[in-house]
């Protein structure tokens, strides 16, 4: 099943029998305080909130819930809220991981810490969902918020954590394109010789999960008929489910391209480790972090589960 807007992840998030926890590291803010008191009346996730008690309390209390609310876990420092949340999830008391009102490296230190468990040993990176009105299904941009200028090897875990996300929401065969600005490997344009890397990666079962294709440029990634004029022969153009950027700076680019003059709506998760982390920027929106909940829950769906 790929989803086709939020809308459908929020209602799948919403329907399952059993309420996802999750641990929220830095919670002593009112901003998050907001986003997971939303997420919880819509029965996206319940947030076990880790920080500073007393100020939780506090923020509980303006938003009209009582101080018991939630499950609240105090801690010290920056340090502590993160530790304690990864903590948390490695003891089967929450399912995934929030950023608060915290440092990104406070709880990705621990998460990746290999005593805690949660460490597959592959690439951390981040995956920028996107719901755009000209679009039939979600699109994904990878990496724009992790790795600055990843290598060969990091795309391929890139690409991989990608995949692995999109299976475990329901996805049956993702599709990626490693963008570049021509179709063609050039040797001075190391993001072609890196997309065809991937690409024969792919065939040879070195980076599984989905397809690869590339190297291929924008406007034919997203347009069937442009992908035509131009003679580029690829089933997917036009509705592939992941973009793949050279570097951080362009995938960051792009995806606020798409927010600010395309009117995309967005949800971002951190990926990599055996949860999934929602990490979104100080200035995201409400909606945005209480997007990222339900694809975080959704992505721990178990298929046994009946859902």
């Amino acid at each position: 099943m790929r989803f086709s807007h939020f809308d459908e992840v929020l209602e799948r998030a919403a329907a399952h029998p059993r309420l996802r926890r999750a641990a929220v590291a830095g919670a002593a803010d009112e901003h998050v305080i907001e986003a997971v008191y939303e997420a919880w009346k819509r029965r996206i996730a319940e947030p076990v909130l880790v920080g500073d008690l007393e100020k939780i309390r506090m923020l509980l209390r303006r938003v009209g819930l009582s101080e018991d609310a939630f499950s609240i876990v105090q801690a010290e420092t920056p340090e502590d809220c993160g530790r304690i949340a990864v903590e948390l999830v490695r003891d089967g008391k929450a399912d995934f991981l929030m950023k608060g009102f915290v440092e990104t490296r406070d709880l990705l230190r621990p998460l990746v810490h290999r005593e805690n468990g949660l460490n597959l040993g592959r690439t951390i990176s981040h995956m920028a969902f996107l719901d755009l009105p000209v679009r039939k299904h979600l699109l994904v941009v990878t990496d724009g918020g992790m790795i600055i200028r990843p290598s060969l090897e990091e795309k391929r875990d890139i690409l991989i954590n990608a995949f692995s996300l999109l299976r475990k929401i329901g996805y049956e065969n993702p599709t990626a394109a490693a963008l570049c600005a021509v179709e063609h490997a050039d040797p001075k344009m190391t993001e072609t010789t890196d997309a065809a890397a991937l690409v024969q990666m792919n065939r040879d079962g070195a980076l599984p999960g989905g397809e690869v294709w590339g190297p291929i440029s924008y406007d034919i990634a997203m347009d069937a008929e442009i992908a035509r004029l131009k003679g580029y022969d690829c089933p997917y153009c036009g509705d592939f489910d992941i973009l793949l950027s050279h570097d951080m700076a362009c995938g960051n680019i792009l995806s606020k391209a798409l927010i600010l003059n395309a009117g995309a709506q967005m949800a971002g998760l951190v990926v990599g480790a055996r949860v999934p982390v929602v990490l979104n920027s100080r200035g995201s929106s409400a909606r945005e972090k209480m997007l990222s909940l339900a694809l975080a829950a959704v992505s721990t769906f178990d298929s046994q589960e009946g859902m």
